[in-house]
């Protein structure tokens, strides 16, 4: 069947949304990303971050205060606080009134030159009060941080106007990233590569309960990852999620755009069994674990735990499962690898995982692919607040925005709502091929989300845009279940 214009205009607005069809039909392909776009998702408020490139937003109340911090990648900018250029490190952002976030403090990362690519800065922040650590002084809030490629810090953010540094965890490492603090235990599951290993990223387990005085537990990754080794390296670990002494388990993620694996691990195994990393002693807590093919990676596993499935309530068993959402990265611009997808698994029998659903958002709802710049899945947001749990996921689509997508059906997990920012005079262009070859797109790169327990929802850019603060309007709004909100 052929759809002339008017049509394939029609199916376009019954696609998108009013917002959306509006702004398709009023741009051109090569200025997409020039206006936002939005569906059942409104901008509340924004934060220009210094120009820096965002990585890992986290969301912190502290003694009446939202406060965000948020990890940068590699790079320079200047911090007008101080009138120097300061290598990209940590943001310290007021959101107690989201629709004016204020800048507090920039805290320095390591500078790019340290190595190539995107190395430097201080992506990972996370964040614990020191009344929740069993050790830590009740009166302070402590940041959990990368810095750079070569160390994991911790700082005092009491006053998060004036951080200090209280202690280096780690040093001499080769490549920092993604990390886990358990705020009621204080272990920290910190992913770096360690001298000696096989890969550039494995963990290394801490005890911080005492963030001044930092315990280290014991190392674990991929039998084959470990010192002395021999045959192919599996994939690099990318980061995991832990339940704690409660749910007793680590949900972790390999390799991010290929060969993705995913492990469902026993965390008091993990912290208590036999620590040399020989073959049996890495497998010796690994529950469950999916091996996927070339075009699937692993960037977040994400539990949803105790699901009621109301399609099945009229039968004797199924009607309460588990599940677990697998977010891989894409990582080449204009669609030039395989697209990563977020992809709903059943672990309901935990040595037996298996697929139920896929979910991506469809290429020509906005010609993405010669948008600019990365299309497809990068992360999850990563807070159990329970006005979005088992409810409702946020996923980071790079140059696609933050997409809202209902998983309370994990067979059918349906999109109710995104927005994609504009773009500003301070988005860096994304290039394609070299030299007189060579093709540079602005575009917008949502490269990470996450939520507070009021419901905001925030985005950070990897293209220097800034923080983005949205929240779920229209129907969409109906799915969250805000009568758990904190004020």
């Amino acid at each position: 069947m052929r759809l002339n214009h008017h049509s394939m205009k029609t199916l376009l607005c019954l696609t998108l949304g009013v917002t959306a069809c509006l702004a398709q039909t009023t741009q051109p392909p090569a200025a997409v990303q020039k206006t936002a776009r939005s569906s059942n998702m409104d901008l509340v408020g924004y934060n220009d971050l210094q120009a820096r490139s965002a990585y890992q937003p986290t969301i912190q109340k502290q003694d009446g205060r939202w406060i965000a911090y948020i990890g940068h990648h590699g790079g320079e900018q200047m911090n007008p606080l101080t009138g120097m250029n300061e290598p990209n490190g940590t943001s310290v952002v007021d959101v107690t009134d989201p629709k004016n976030p204020r800048y507090l403090f920039h805290i320095p990362g390591e500078p790019r030159d340290q190595g190539p690519g995107e190395s430097g800065g201080a992506q990972m922040a996370r964040v614990c009060a020191g009344s929740e650590l069993p050790h830590g002084d009740r009166n302070k809030f402590y940041l959990l941080r990368t810095f750079g490629d070569q160390a994991h810090e911790i700082w005092d953010v009491t006053d998060p106007a004036k951080p200090s540094r209280v202690t280096v965890i780690v040093g001499g490492l080769r490549d920092t990233h993604k990390n886990w603090w358990e705020c009621d235990t204080g272990i920290a599951y910190l992913v770096s590569g360690v001298v000696g290993w096989r890969t550039p990223r494995m963990m290394q387990i801490y005890d911080l309960s005492d963030p001044a005085k930092p315990v280290f537990i014991r190392s674990f990754g991929l039998p084959g990852q470990q010192p002395g080794a021999r045959g192919p390296t599996p994939g690099a670990m990318h980061g995991a999620m832990s339940t704690g002494t409660k749910g007793n388990r680590l949900y972790i993620a390999y390799e991010v755009n290929r060969d993705g694996v995913m492990q469902i691990v026993d965390r008091e195994k993990l912290l208590n069994g036999p620590k040399e990393p020989t073959d049996e002693n890495l497998r010796y807590p690994v529950i469950g674990r999916v091996d996927f093919p070339a075009d699937i990676g692993g960037h977040t596993a994400f539990p949803l735990l105790q699901m009621q499935l109301p399609e099945f309530s009229g039968q004797r068993n199924g009607k309460t499962k588990d599940f677990m959402m697998f977010t891989g990265e894409t990582t080449g611009n204009e669609c030039q690898e395989y697209r990563q997808m977020a992809r709903i698994f059943d672990i309901t029998n935990e040595a037996k995982p298996i697929g139920v659903s896929t979910w991506t958002v469809p290429e020509d709802s906005g010609n993405f692919c010669s948008a600019g710049g990365r299309f497809g899945t990068h992360s999850s947001h990563e807070s159990l607040t329970p006005i979005y749990y088992n409810r409702v996921m946020f996923i980071a689509h790079f140059n696609a925005g933050i997409r809202a997508v209902d998983v309370r059906d994990p067979y059918r997990p349906r999109e109710i709502g995104f927005f994609i920012p504009a773009v500003t005079d301070k988005t860096d262009k994304r290039c394609m091929g070299q030299g007189a070859e060579q093709r540079c797109k602005v575009a917008i790169q949502t490269n990470n989300v996450e939520v507070d327990e009021r419901g905001y929802v925030y985005a950070a850019d990897r293209a220097n845009t800034g923080l983005h603060i949205a929240e779920l309007s229209g129907t969409a709004r109906q799915v969250a279940d805000y009568s758990k909100a904190i004020q």
